[in-house]
């Protein structure tokens, strides 16, 4: 078995572009939104919206930074990463990320007045 995601969805918001460490790595992080729809038993129609934290590092970081804005449709392939911390409180938190490794833009080329 291998940890592998693959979503289609629109971003929630511009990617939060910046460089860490000595190596000024690149990191963009965003979230991506997926909606499913199904009928209930009553046989009424229904859509569920679920928010996904989304993480890319190095050229996949800076494509995101640089062609990405919210609302954009995109499909990634990644993997999921766990992580816990401790807020101001003391109280644990947790944290699902995926970690992308493909990023697909899907419809319409971004206008030319996107970020430079």
């Amino acid at each position: 078995m291998k940890n592998t995601v693959q979503l289609i969805g629109n971003l929630g918001a511009d990617p939060e572009l910046k460089e860490v460490g000595d190596k000024k790595t690149s990191v963009a992080k965003m979230t991506l939104a997926t909606t499913d729809t199904y009928k209930k038993a009553s046989g009424e129609k229904a859509t569920e919206t679920q928010w996904h934290n989304l993480v890319a590092w190095g050229k996949t970081a800076e494509i995101a930074g640089k062609y990405l804005q919210k609302g954009n449709r995109i499909a990634i392939t990644g993997r999921l990463v766990n992580k816990s911390y401790e807020d101001k409180k003391g109280i644990k938190r947790y944290v699902t990320e995926i970690v992308v490794s493909d990023l697909l833009m899907l419809g319409d080329k971004p206008p030319d007045n996107k970020k430079k």
